[in-house]
């Protein structure tokens, strides 16, 4: 007790204190940030969701369909041209 008394009368520790509370709070902020975006998702890394979003979109059903043999050219086509009208994405029409 003898100690602190000391540091206190000398002026102590001042602001400087309260810095290393708050460099341990950023790193466990940042840890479980990296956790909860890697390891907790089951391991899929936050691009993953994109990619998940991008296999389900309408033009690649449609493409798969088609590949498939589920439809043929003449649907793929007009159907292509309705998602255009609908969501104004770029068409492919010239392309195999």
């Amino acid at each position: 007790m003898n100690t602190l008394a000391h540091a206190l009368a000398h002026g102590g520790p001042g602001p400087w204190i309260l810095f290393f509370p708050l460099v341990w709070a950023a790193v466990v902020i940042g840890v479980v940030t990296v956790l909860r975006r890697t390891v907790w998702r089951g391991g899929r890394a936050p691009w993953h969701h994109r990619q998940a979003r991008a296999e389900h979109s309408p033009l690649t059903v449609l493409g798969r369909r088609f590949a498939a043999g589920e439809i043929d050219e003449d649907e793929y086509w007009r159907r292509v041209s309705v998602l255009e009208e609908h969501f104004g994405t770029p068409g492919k029409r010239g392309a195999a």
